[in-house]
């Protein structure tokens, strides 16, 4: 049987440089969450409502990632845009190529979720006298919302979790850190298993803090 020894030295060793990757991940994942929701929200909601111009170019925004790799767009950000005059720090790369990726997949989803509202409940609203902009606030949005909460759930996390590729432009948050200590060190099993764990404990912590929320959220069951 093969054993596997476990060198637990190595967490003590590089703990400062893995904890800055970590806090960097951190950073970036929590500015392209933000950002996604943003850009879900407004086009999404441009979408469900067919605002003109608006709406088309939603659209073709959202074939245009969602049919592409994130890599290529990784590269067409930080390689790419330079050529057009365009230079941005790695930091700045990061966090946006993540948002984008994640806005397009959540423009869908919040699309939808504002599409699955009966639509008599909009009505009701007009007919009290609610304007459109009145309707989708006080009616799409909170019932909408939550329906399109559990595939932004998703999306969150895996905004996350791409955060991973920054390796591919030297970013140095979690990922890059640790190929990085595994080039000098060469403790491979070590390297992958507390880069793994690290990952596995902070997208359950995201989920859970989430899923909370979509718990408190929910909307009530029709009798």
């Amino acid at each position: 049987m093969l054993a596997i020894a476990f060198d637990w030295s190595f967490i003590s060793e590089n703990r400062e440089e893995l904890v800055d990757g970590l806090l960097r991940t951190l950073q970036v994942s929590a500015i392209a969450i933000a950002g996604a929701f943003v850009i879900g929200l407004l086009l999404g909601a441009a979408r469900a409502n067919r605002i003109p111009v608006v709406s088309q170019l939603a659209a073709v925004y959202v074939e245009a990632i969602r049919n592409t790799p994130i890599l290529v767009q990784i590269f067409f950000v930080f390689f790419g845009l330079p050529q057009l005059g365009i230079r941005l720090d790695a930091f700045t790369v990061a966090w946006l190529a993540v948002m984008v990726w994640g806005g397009a997949f959540n423009t869908e989803n919040f699309r939808a979720g504002f599409e699955a509202v009966p639509g008599r409940y909009r009505e009701a609203a007009l007919a009290l006298g609610f304007g459109r902009l009145q309707t989708f606030v006080n009616v799409t949005l909170p019932i909408g919302g939550r329906i399109a909460l559990p595939s932004s759930i998703n999306t969150y996390i895996s905004v996350l979790k791409n955060t991973s590729l920054m390796y591919v432009i030297s970013y140095p948050e979690l990922t890059t850190t640790a190929l990085n200590i595994n080039a000098l060190t060469l403790q491979t099993v070590e390297t992958f298993t507390v880069l793994a764990v690290s990952y596995l404990v902070i997208v359950w912590t995201l989920s859970a803090l989430i899923r909370l929320l979509e718990s408190h959220l929910a909307l009530p069951r029709e009798g």
